[in-house]
C-alpha cells in the first residue's frame, strides 16, 4: 500500500480543486478504516460530511495511486493553493 498524506486544516474548495486535478486515484481511509475514493463526487459528499468543522477539512489521512498526485497534495498541504505544482 502507498504511503498516506495527512492533511489538516484545509480549504475544502480548494482541496475539492486539487484532488479533481490528480490523474490517479486518491482514498480518503476513515479512522473506521473505510476507504472513499474521492475521484467520486459522492465518496467526495460522504467523506467531507463526516469530517468537516466549520468550513474547514479537521484531518484527514490519504493514499494516492499515482506518487506525482501524492507530492501534489503534500505540496499542497504545507503551502496551500497558491504554492500548488505549477
Amino acid at each position: 500500500m502507498p504511503d498516506a498524506v495527512k492533511m489538516h486544516n484545509i480549504d475544502v474548495a480548494e482541496f475539492t480543486e486539487i484532488i479533481n486535478s490528480c490523474q490517479g486515484d486518491v482514498y480518503m481511509v476513515t479512522p473506521d478504516g473505510d476507504r472513499l475514493n474521492l475521484k467520486s463526487k459522492l465518496c467526495q459528499l460522504i467523506g467531507f460530511t463526516r469530517l468537516i468543522e466549520g468550513g474547514t477539512l479537521a484531518e484527514a489521512e490519504l493514499v494516492c495511486e499515482d506518487p506525482a498526485d501524492e507530492s501534489k497534495l503534500f505540496r499542497f498541504n504545507l503551502y496551500g493553493k497558491d504554492k500548488k505544482e505549477k
